[in-house]
């Protein structure tokens, strides 16, 4: 059972943040930005819709033990 922690929730906090500022800006990429990432414009707004909550898998906070 974890317990409540202000530390981690500002992580957390930060985390959700970050994850919908990239989504954001994603969307706002030209197809050339695009295809320098290496994804399609159908792919950056599926990514895009995707709510802040929702992060990737790879994106953790520093205390998350999973």
């Amino acid at each position: 059972m974890s317990h409540f922690s202000v530390t981690r929730l500002r992580h957390r906090l930060h985390d959700y943040w970050q994850c919908y500022r990239g989504r954001r800006q994603l969307r706002k990429l030209d197809d050339r930005l695009l295809k320098d990432v290496g994804i399609t414009r159908s792919q950056a707004h599926h990514e895009g819709q995707k709510h802040f909550w929702n992060l990737p898998p790879f994106k953790r906070g520093p205390y998350e033990n999973r």
